[in-house]
């Protein structure tokens, strides 16, 4: 069961007094969210708006639209990482899984023994376990290891684009295992390290073998770089979500692009959607600089649609030279 981490809110409400606040949170903690809202308004007479647009992680804060709606505290639900507050108004707020991993880690024992020495890594709602799966593994001889957080990540902490903990202990580990549900964030740690990657499902009770997805994804991966090999014009597409806005490394694209010749057109936009592209048909490829796993898994584009690390690729192959291991990098920005 999740466990939001309301509480705190209600701590942070009692202190700041607002008169609105809003909250925000991953699809799947929407229906908890109205539940914590009604509460804050019932309990404090204030006004609580919902945000009704996805949120992806850290990178999705809402500080800008918390100003326009009037509001004072802008809640991040479900989100965890090594601050409590970005910005000027946005809370962290935990909301963690209790489910237990003990069934999935004995159905994963007899391939985990094959090889010895195993990265744990997870996503937020799953990190208190981290320990109890450490402990697990030891009692039964293997070699868990853990990587140390970096920027806003935590111990053994992943995000869909940022690998330090697993990326950083690579050569460590001769496997990692990825504790949640998540094929997004297990097929990331699978491309990030190049090592074999399982998924351990505590609620299905499976393991899943990331590499034929990791496989699958980065030959895809490569493809679109080769096609926009040939692009003679490139949008470079800015993200305007508050943790994806990337004008410098943008413009840098931009430049090294022109260098070869290529015409570049600069583009903002909040969502990259196919349907949002294809108004830009005289437009051979594009680069976005917002969020890498809309180009590495996202849906399909009818032109090249490439992320930072294949733009730097993209870069190489221009210059003579090979693409390389280009997802192989602690983070994909």
């Amino acid at each position: 069961m999740i466990r939001i981490d309301a509480e705190r809110i209600f701590r942070e409400i009692e202190e700041k007094k607002p008169s609105r606040v809003t909250l925000s949170a991953p699809d799947g903690l929407l229906r908890e969210t109205f539940a914590i809202a009604s509460q804050i308004g019932a309990k404090y007479g204030i006004e609580p708006i919902v945000m009704g647009d996805s949120c992806y992680g850290s990178c999705d804060t809402t500080d800008d639209d918390v100003k326009r709606l009037g509001a004072d505290i802008a809640f991040n639900i479900g989100h965890t990482i090594s601050l409590q507050k970005l910005g000027k108004y946005t809370v962290m707020i935990d909301a963690f899984d209790d489910v237990s991993f003990d069934k999935v880690l004995e159905e994963a024992l007899p391939t985990l023994k094959k090889f010895g020495r195993i990265g744990i890594v997870t996503s937020s709602q799953h990190l208190p376990q981290v320990g109890r799966v450490k402990a697990f593994l030891e009692e039964r001889g293997l070699t868990p290891v853990i990587g140390k957080g970096r920027g806003q990540l935590l111990d053994g902490q992943v995000f869909g684009c940022e690998f330090y903990p697993a990326f950083n202990i690579r050569e460590q580990t001769d496997a990692f295992i990825f504790l949640g549900q998540s094929r997004f964030h297990a097929l990331g740690v699978a491309l990030s390290t190049g090592k074999p990657t399982f998924m351990l499902d505590p609620y299905m009770e499976e393991v899943v073998d990331m590499e034929s997805s990791a496989n699958e994804r980065l030959k895809k991966a490569i493809l679109r770089v080769y096609k926009a090999v040939d692009a003679e014009r490139i949008g470079i597409i800015i993200g305007l979500k508050e943790g994806q806005i990337m004008v410098r490394r943008s413009l840098e694209l931009k430049k090294k692009l022109e260098s070869f010749g290529k015409k570049v057109d600069l583009i903002a936009m909040r969502e990259v959607t196919d349907m949002r592209l294809a108004a830009f048909r005289n437009v051979d490829a594009f680069i976005q600089t917002a969020c890498p796993r809309i180009s590495v898994d996202g849906e399909t584009f009818d032109r090249p649609v490439l992320s930072s690390p294949q733009a730097e690729a993209l870069i190489l192959l221009l210059e003579g030279k090979d693409l390389g291991m280009f997802l192989q990098r602690g983070h994909w920005l």
